[in-house]
């Protein structure tokens, strides 16, 4: 609980007992309404000052504005009839106890949320020339320095470990439960909880490239791209509001009138005057405006703790409509580890076609050209190796002591006009075909394994109500084929080029047209950026510390179970289940309570009921996105600054509520010199994008005047 709602609770609880104890008194007469008017103005003299505020800015129609109008009109009723007052108070009291509660649940689901990714090292040891160890802030130690992690620290930068071993806990990031071995030479990531050895690291990155600090901010910039729900729900409030408070003028003024007017009875002015007060304190949107980013925040802030990175709402919304998944076979499906299954020479003896192979590709990172390199370990010797040039889709070709030696598939062996031949003992394996000065000398065998969980993970996605499920590689026909049969997929496309992906892809969202479902594509996040690009939502599989995966990919999984897929698309469609319930259940309760309102059956008790009873309500529900996933340790605050890549900046913001969010949102964007504006209220942040030959600080400055203008409580820090 901060400063401001602790003064909030605080008037809450006087107004609460100055009201209790009015009603033991026996007052009358102005007495009785100047002692009623003590509490009301106390619990209710912000939304006086910002309702006239409103006014004057010309922005009427926001829940202040009716809020105040509702209330003095009850209060005006209770001066007219009867002098109970009490109602009129309750209400402005209930209306600011619902404002609270808003605040109070959005500041907590931000530090559950950032529990929740318990990530962020608050510390780096350095070790001094006299060997004690200095805690210094992350942010200061800069690329290659070598930072010391004892057992229960956290490790604070990206690096590479020089000395010692252990056990590492990454379930903040990944996810997983099992902790994953290391040892010198290994790549660790910030983040990941030391629980064994000593460990001595080189660091390769600095702080605000580390993993730890990518997956935070790219939660925390989810916010910005909005969803089709929340920008629904945004039109909505713009007319709903409107369109309800014209019904009430309506309502208070035309009933009347016909009755005197049409039928020669009595106006009775007070009562629907009253039903149209009613119809004011319903027409608040706030269930609506609070708890739908409510609940694509917390839902994506529950899967970044599964080791899920969904990039935004948007993405979050198409990945619960998917209904074809497309994969990648090597490090998606299969573990990517290759291995050497058999050597067969034509010219050379099997070590010395190894030894070539190895070293054509040694510049290459391919999982394939590691399980050569790993059957040749002696490859690092006297030769010299030039010249070495990637053909896609065929292999690599290099100079090796001056001959030009060619490792790749039989596309590359027809290309230079080497006479290859078929392997009849290849069975599922891949073949690598070696010539040397345009001369075949051989093959080498080289298989995959398919992942524990691949098989699983599909049945598991035919569960979630994926229809077709699809799987595009470039490797032969009778490896494809295997696998797919192994794990039950639907088509298979083999020996494709990486454009040959993309067409594919092209092909099955042509066939999608008219249809309601998406696709997905789920790759290495690496190789396969196109397809990831042009699909309606691409995956990108065990991308830790990969640039590359975060980069192109709509939603990324840290770890490289395929099991992941299956909690990904669940998570999103249990977090838009819960946007649905809060849309249509907000709307159909407001909507009968105007009705009863109407009538003449409800009052301002089930006007307020329908404005904070629901908006309460619609919280709790939105909070249900978090849940079955658990806590791993303490709050952790995100950093005062964190700036996207690409022209936006970002500037930390203070509002408490999320419909003056969204004001604030709207006059950045009316500020000459600011092309884009976004803000995230559950992240708090300001997302801008400057007009070329603009002076970012003399923007905000005007930026900053016209959001207090609508919210004065509200700031943004430069």
């Amino acid at each position: 609980m901060n400063e401001r709602q602790k003064k909030q609770l605080i008037r809450i609880v006087a107004a609460a007992v100055l009201l209790a104890l009015l009603a033991a008194l026996p007052l009358s007469g102005l007495t009785r309404f100047g002692a009623y008017l003590i509490p009301y103005l106390l619990i209710g003299y912000d939304v006086l000052f910002k309702a006239a505020r409103g006014l004057k800015n010309r922005r009427p129609l926001d829940e202040c504005f009716l809020m105040a109008v509702a209330t003095l009109g009850a209060m005006g009723l209770a001066v007219y009839e009867d002098g109970d007052y009490t109602e009129g108070v309750a209400v402005m009291l209930f209306y600011q106890i619902g404002e609270w509660f808003q605040s109070y649940a959005a500041g907590r689901s931000r530090r559950d949320i950032r529990s929740l990714m318990d990530i962020r090292p608050d510390y780096a040891n350095i070790e001094r020339e006299n060997g004690q160890l200095e805690q210094v802030d992350p942010r200061t130690v800069a690329p290659g320095s070598l930072v010391i992690v004892r057992p229960g620290e956290k490790i604070p930068l990206d690096g590479v470990v020089e000395k010692g071993a252990s056990s590492l806990n990454t379930v903040a990031l990944t996810g997983e439960s099992m902790p994953r071995d290391v040892a010198p030479g290994d790549a660790v990531a910030s983040g990941c909880l030391n629980q064994q050895g000593v460990l001595r690291i080189r660091t390769t990155r600095d702080f605000g490239e580390s993993a730890a600090s990518k997956i935070l901010r790219l939660v925390e910039e989810a916010g910005a791209r909005k969803s089709k729900s929340e920008r629904f729900i945004a039109r909505f409030a713009r007319v709903y509001t409107p369109a309800v408070v014209g019904a009430a003028i309506l309502l208070a003024l035309l009933p009347p009138l016909v009755r005197v007017a049409g039928m020669g009875l009595a106006p009775e002015w007070g009562v629907w005057f009253y039903r149209a007060l009613t119809f004011l304190v319903i027409s608040c949107p706030c269930a609506l405006v609070i708890s739908v980013p409510l609940s694509f925040f917390a839902g994506i802030g529950g899967a970044s703790r599964r080791g899920v990175l969904i990039k935004g709402a948007n993405y979050l919304e198409t990945l619960a409509a998917v209904d074809t998944v497309v994969f990648d076979k090597t490090g998606t499906l299969t573990k990517g580890v290759f291995e050497v299954s058999a050597v067969h020479p034509e010219k050379l003896d099997e070590r010395q076609l190894l030894h070539l192979a190895a070293h054509v590709e040694r510049f290459s990172s391919h999982p394939i050209a590691a399980s050569l390199k790993a059957a040749y370990p002696d490859e690092a010797d006297d030769c010299r190796v030039e010249e070495a040039e990637e053909i896609a889709g065929q292999g690599i070709r290099a100079r090796v002591n001056g001959k030009t030696v060619c490792v790749g598939n039989s596309r590359m062996m027809e290309r230079i006009g080497a006479a290859w031949r078929e392997c009849s003992h290849a069975g599922t394996g891949t073949v690598i075909h070696v010539a040397v000065q345009g001369v075949y000398a051989g093959h080498i065998i080289i298989e995959d394994v398919i992942k524990e969980h691949a098989a699983e993970a599909i049945a598991g996605l035919r569960e979630n109500g994926v229809r077709k499920l699809v799987m595009l590689t470039g490797d032969a026909r009778p490896v494809a084929e295997y696998v797919a049969g192994r794990l039950g997929l639907d088509l298979v496309y083999s020996e494709l080029l990486p454009a040959g992906k993309v067409d594919r892809v092209e092909q099955l969202l042509a066939e999608k047209k008219g249809s309601r479902g998406r696709l997905a594509f789920v790759g290495d996040g690496i190789n396969d950026a196109p397809v990831l690009s042009r699909s309606d939502v691409g995956i990108a599989m065990g991308a830790l510390g990969s640039d590359a995966a975060i980069e192109a990919a709509d939603v990324v999984l840290m770890d490289d179970d395929p099991m992941q897929i299956v909690a990904a698309q669940r998570i999103a469609r249990r977090t838009m289940r819960i946007v649905r319930q809060n849309i249509w259940g907000s709307i159909g309760v407001k909507a009968a309570v105007l009705l009863l309102g109407a009538l003449g059956l409800a009052n301002l008790w089930a006007a307020v009921f329908a404005d904070v009873g629901v908006m309460v309500l619609a919280v709790c529900n939105a909070m249900r996105a978090l849940l079955g996933v658990k806590k791993t340790g303490a709050e952790s605050s995100a950093p005062d600054s964190a700036a996207p890549d690409g022209p936006q900046h970002s500037y930390r913001i203070e509002v408490d509520c999320a419909n003056c969010a969204g004001l604030m949102e709207d006059a950045a964007r009316h500020t000459p010199g600011i092309r884009t504006a976004a803000v995230n209220f559950m992240a708090l942040r300001m997302n801008v994008e400057f007009e070329e030959g603009q002076e970012p600080a003399a923007v905000m400055a005007r930026v900053r005047a016209n959001c207090k203008k609508i919210e004065n409580d509200c700031e943004i820090y430069f």
